[in-house]
């Protein structure tokens, strides 16, 4: 539950800065009077605002406070051309203070590290309103590298002073208790049957001509059922990939809700034991495949992946992992795949595993934190597809040979998109409530709310700029040969 101490000050009243930091501020800042709330809110204001001049050059940026309105960039038709209106004026001491203090541009940027925390929580509890939230992400992305150059050579000046700030100012405020309260909730599964499709996919589809692609929502539709049929294109398209027979046994990394292993055995004839951490989806797994009829063909194990029996070597004829590979991290790469070789028979084997990727320009092993990692996924790491390749080769011993390599990133967005539309749609106050008694508090229950909005506006953006890929690797044994020949 939030804090029962509210703060609507944007600093404690009890500090108060030293005579060496005053000193060392522009003489417009010593003409004000040294509280702590106006001295910092406004040096950290002038600080962002001084460099937007030189930094927005793609399209046009209106910022909108107590203190009036700010126009950046140009507006041009076909570009960008958003309006942030600053509600709270600790937004801009939360943008400054989680920035990255050697490249501060990244807080006003979508970005794989941590600078974009302050702009997605003074999101998500209302210190700013935003006109478009993915128009807003996309001029980010569009000057990226103006606010690189631009700003990168005055947070140096910055850092002394507000490094090391944010717990003392804003970790203990009722609005921080709020954000704290939507990262721990582990989500029910009510929540997902909500937005996802019937299979509960919660990965990206495959959209084709019969849902007019990967822009059919925004062009013609969207209809109902596209979802759904896209699903059902994903899973069969990956049971193909991985070469699977009638009889054949499949294992199976992250089960989610049971959708692929229900249509492997259902239409494939396999068998299929999938490994889950989730209690919950564990649960709704097995009820989904008892309805089904599937009990004996399909057995879900609450078990880490390094925790496999020594039975299951050399057992299976396929290995599939649908986007579980985020959660392995970049130390555990090798050994994933030297436990999929150990799992898979010696020959005739197919290994599919697909993820979402960073490009190998933006991939690092290290990964800070940022929105995605603190309020979505703790400690999830984005491999690069060539991390995956290189760490199969060295896992397996060079017993795989890569296969087929594709890139469903565009496919992404309208998954994302629909995803969206069914939340706004089917998430109510009550059903969240159901299962978490906190979000019966009605502000608690909003920035809930505006947690989901912001990822997939966040995602989107991500995936249309190419920050983010999603790749689909198929591995064969070294002296198979592939299909059609």
């Amino acid at each position: 539950m939030p804090a029962t101490v509210a703060s609507s000050s944007c600093v404690p009243p009890q500090f108060a800065p030293s005579s060496k930091a005053l000193q060392s501020t522009s003489s417009s800042l010593l003409s004000l009077s040294f509280r702590p709330v106006s001295w910092l809110c406004t040096f950290a204001r002038s600080s962002i605002l001084s460099v937007l001049d030189d930094a927005i050059t793609i399209g046009h940026l209106t910022i909108i406070d107590a203190e009036g309105s700010h126009y950046y960039g140009q507006r041009r038709k076909g570009y960008n051309d958003v309006q942030v209106k600053v509600v709270n004026e600790n937004f801009w001491l939360r943008l400054l203070l989680y920035a990255d203090f050697s490249e501060i541009y990244l807080a006003l940027t979508f970005s794989c590290r941590s600078g974009d925390l302050g702009f997605s929580e003074a999101f998500m509890i209302g210190d700013i309103e935003v006109s478009d939230l993915r128009s807003v992400m996309n001029l980010w992305l569009d000057n990226q590298s103006g606010m690189e150059a631009t700003l990168s050579s005055t947070v140096a000046k910055l850092s002394s002073i507000a490094s090391g700030l944010y717990n003392s100012f804003l970790g203990q405020t009722r609005s921080q208790a709020r954000l704290n309260v939507i990262a721990s909730y582990d989500q029910s599964n009510e929540l997902f049957k909500a937005f996802l499709s019937k299979e509960m996919m919660y990965s990206c589809a495959l959209w084709d001509s019969a849902e007019g692609g990967v822009r059919g929502d925004l062009e013609s539709g969207p209809f109902p059922g596209d979802l759904e049929a896209a699903q059902h294109r994903k899973i069969h398209h990956i049971l193909r990939k991985a070469r699977v027979k009638p009889g054949h046994r499949i294992l199976e990394f992250g089960s989610g809700w049971g959708g692929l292993a229900i249509e492997a055995a259902r239409s494939f004839g396999c068998e299929v034991d999938t490994l889950t951490l989730s209690v919950e989806q564990k649960k709704l797994a097995e009820e989904r495949i008892s309805e089904a009829g599937l009990e004996g063909r399909i057995r879900v194990h609450l078990l880490d992946y390094r925790e496999i029996p020594a039975e299951f070597e050399k057992a299976f004829d396929a290995f599939i992992s649908v986007e579980m590979l985020e959660h392995v991290g970049a130390k555990y790469y090798n050994l994933y795949f030297k436990l999929v070789d150990f799992a898979l028979k010696p020959t005739g084997a197919t290994a599919v595993v697909s993820a979402s990727t960073f490009p190998e320009s933006r991939y690092s092993g290290y990964q800070s934190e940022d929105f995605m990692r603190r309020y979505m996924w703790p400690n999830s790491c984005l491999p690069s597809a060539t991390a995956l390749v290189t760490a199969a080769q060295v896992g397996s011993q060079g017993r795989f040979t890569l296969e087929g390599v594709e890139n469903h990133a565009a496919h992404y967005p309208r998954t994302l998109r629909e995803w969206g539309r069914r939340l706004e749609a089917n998430v109510t106050q009550d059903l969240v409530a159901k299962d978490y008694p906190g979000l019966r508090d009605r502000e608690d229950y909003e920035v809930f709310k505006r947690k989901w909005r912001y990822f997939f506006a966040y995602a989107c953006a991500g995936f249309v700029k190419g920050y983010i890929t999603c790749h689909m690797l198929t591995f064969i044994r070294p002296n198979d040969k592939p299909e059609g020949c």
